[in-house]
């Protein structure tokens, strides 16, 4: 048996820094300013445990560029290094001088951004050569310069320097000149460093002046060091979430609906922000909203592995020092932590909302439309956060008014229970298209609601699921008293052979086209006041159709033909008068098919012209 270490060069080492490591080059500049950071907060730490003496001064951190020598320069601060902490933590990648501070100083310590001991390296991506001048806070202790041109040799020399802490100089390499551009670094600082502790400043504050940009004395800072989020929810009011929704999202004009304050500290720290946006169409549009930070150091828009789905719908922030990212800080690895944050977020936001219900359900009621995509989404894809919506999850019926479904039950069950026991509720999706069967509904002393959402289809399908007695119909699937069968079936008195005649009569004058378009001629028996010809669609066909389109894996319903029901009123006068009678009437039965299709909301353009040309005609006979 042969036994060794694995050995790993430098020379092998950085080709993967510089081309592997890190996702985007731009991500070098994060790295450069949270070693600044964490230089400064390191100062701070040991300034309060008495390490340190005196005030501390000028603690910001500096971003500067110089375009004639091409180069880039990241200046703190903070605790500086003597040249043995530079042998220790610079020439030895991957040894990270933050978790050494960390355990150190374990809760003493202010938040510490590094942990893998690469961040400095990731410099090299854009530099053909990276220069280091720091001078320790350690009295007696010599400057220190290092230098290197991106392979394993260094030098490292004494030098003078005149203050505490340390500057990063990047020799920009002529391929990342974009990196000497003012506009380009400010939106880089701007990303990533907009809400680090510590002051980041670039450049001078400008404004303009007789018609050009003038320069002012004041250097312009870049970040806000007490977040929103950072701080009490009792030392915020209502105007101050709103102003850093406005910080977040500047180009977002309208404000949020509400939000909700994160801050737990055990089994896992996190704070944030998260707001309610309007939602009322397009799930895609308004992902990528929330922004994960660690430490205030943004990481990345795209948090699915750690909210569900469905709260990607939100804007706002999360940050946690707990939650597990890979060596660049670039996206999250999946962990035990990450389930437990994501079942803490989902609980908060569902008490949250039931909360606001709670304490004012007429408030909440106006709201509703705006969210109700959010916690319809929510409750088709977890289970957890169905249970608690459902108390307040609400359904809007035709007279505007809104109800939690049990709520909504209450209310109609003495009228819509069919003879089986079924509770049956109504809905359209287009009350002018379904006019004439809302009216039949009503006078019937029936309710209807609404139900014109993206999600709605799904969400009856799921409330008939959990709900062993519940239908829900369109309004237009069948005749009104089959609907809510009360009593059996009425009947007449024409024989097979006679409806069938009637049918195939009726048949002949439908428009075919079997691919796109099927239309099925069935005699019924319905109430004498009601239509003579009506159309219904199949409630179950016409449902897995809309399901289509949101589910891939239900295309084969999306891709059949629209299939509906031509229903003839054998108890209606103009359809007894046609019994045996058909021949020369082609006609009368166009216009009461074209009836019922305007009923429907079918008949249009150039068809509604037809049928007001046809009545016109039939009146002057």
């Amino acid at each position: 048996m042969a036994k060794g270490n694995i050995g790993v060069t430098s020379d092998n080492i950085f080709p993967v820094i510089k081309k592997f490591l890190y996702s985007d080059h731009e991500i070098f500049l994060r790295e450069l300013i949270s070693n600044a950071v964490d230089a400064t907060s390191k100062l701070k730490t040991l300034s309060s445990v008495g390490e340190v003496k005196g005030d501390l001064g000028d603690i910001r951190v500096r971003v500067t560029i110089d375009k004639k020598k091409k180069t880039l320069t990241v200046s703190d601060h903070g605790v500086g290094m003597t040249a043995e902490e530079v042998d220790k933590y610079i020439n030895q990648i991957a040894f990270s001088g933050a978790e050494e501070f960390l355990n150190q100083y374990k809760d003493k310590a202010e938040a510490i951004i590094g942990h893998f001991g690469l961040g400095f390296y990731s410099a090299f991506m854009v530099s053909k050569k990276v220069e280091i001048f720091s001078q320790s806070y350690k009295e007696d202790a010599k400057a220190v310069h290092w230098s290197c041109e991106g392979n394993p040799e260094y030098t490292m020399e004494d030098t003078i320097k005149a203050e505490r802490g340390t500057d990063i100089v990047l020799h920009i390499d002529d391929e990342f000149t974009q990196y000497l551009e003012d506009a380009t670094i400010e939106g880089l600082l701007k990303k990533y460093c907009k809400f680090l502790p510590v002051e980041i400043a670039f450049g001078k504050k400008k404004e303009w002046k007789d018609g050009k940009e003038v320069e002012l004395d004041e250097e312009n800072i870049i970040n806000d060091i007490n977040p929103a989020w950072t701080r009490k929810p009792a030392d915020l009011k209502d105007e101050d979430y709103d102003k850093f929704y406005h910080e977040l999202y500047p180009m977002q004009m309208d404000e949020p609906l509400f939000h909700i304050h994160l801050n737990v500290d055990y089994p896992f720290n996190l704070t944030g922000i998260l707001y309610f946006p309007k939602i009322k169409s397009n799930l895609d549009v308004h992902r990528n909203k929330i922004q994960l930070y660690c430490n205030q150091v943004y990481v990345t828009d795209e948090v699915e592995n750690i909210v569900p789905e469905y709260l990607t719908l939100l804007h706002g922030v999360i940050d946690s020092p707990d939650i597990p990212l890979n060596v660049s800080r670039s996206y999250l690895q999946s962990d035990n932590n990450v389930k437990k944050i994501s079942g803490y977020i989902t609980k908060k936001v569902a008490d949250k909302l039931a909360e606001l219900y709670k304490a004012d359900k007429d408030e909440f009621a106006k709201k509703w439309d705006d969210i109700k995509m959010f916690i319809q989404f929510g409750m088709l894809t977890d289970k957890k956060f169905y249970e608690k919506a459902t108390g307040f999850a609400l359904y809007k019926n035709l007279d505007g008014n809104y109800a939690t479904l049990d709520e909504y039950m209450d209310k109609v069950r003495d009228n819509q229970v069919d003879k089986d026991g079924n509770m049956v509720l109504l809905y359209t999706n287009d009350p002018d298209a379904h006019y004439t069967y809302i009216e039949r509904a009503k006078a019937k002393g029936y309710d209807v609601l609404l139900m014109d959402g993206e999600l709605d289809v799904h969400c009856m399908s799921q409330a008939e699921q959990k709900h062993e007695k519940l239908r829900f119909v369109r309004i237009d699937s069948d005749t009104i008293e089959n609907l809510i069968k009360k009593e059996e079936t009425a009947k007449d008195e024409y024989t097979d052979e006679q409806k069938e005649g009637l049918r195939k009569a009726f048949e002949g004058l439908l428009p075919s086209d079997a691919d796109k378009l099927r239309y099925n001629v069935t005699c019924e028996a319905a109430a004498a006041d009601a239509l003579p010809v009506f159309l219904t669609q199949n409630e179950f066909m016409r449902r897995m159709k809309e399901m289509a389109v949101h589910q891939q894996g239900m295309a084969f319903y999306g891709q059949m033909p629209d299939s509906y029901n031509l229903v003839l009123n054998t108890n209606h006068p103009a359809i007894q008068a046609l019994v045996d009678k058909t021949e020369g009437q082609e006609e009368r039965m166009k216009q009461l098919i074209d009836i019922a299709l305007l009923a429907s909301g079918q008949l249009k353009g150039e068809a509604l012209a037809k049928f007001v040309e046809r009545t016109v005609t039939l009146l002057d006979r």
